[in-house]
């Protein structure tokens, strides 16, 4: 799938509109923040933080090293 996007000046700043069937498929809206992921072979844009997978192993880690402490924490 090839999209064209084009690059306009909006303020002091530049920015760009993207296709509503792509906002669609990455199911963003007028608001949202999406990522912009540099790799080998391009650029990803996803509304995933590439930061959340990281935390959430992090979490999975304490979550059974600690899991009598939360227990009682949660009462």
């Amino acid at each position: 799938m090839t999209k064209t996007m084009t690059i306009r000046r909006i303020g002091g700043s530049l920015g760009g509109t993207f296709p509503k069937d792509v906002m669609e498929r990455l199911n963003v809206e007028e608001g949202d923040k999406v990522f912009l992921i540099e790799r080998e072979d391009g650029i990803l844009i996803t509304p995933y933080d590439p930061k959340f997978e990281s935390v959430m192993e992090a979490y999975e880690h304490l979550r059974k090293r600690y899991r009598n402490t939360l227990k009682e924490l949660a009462k």
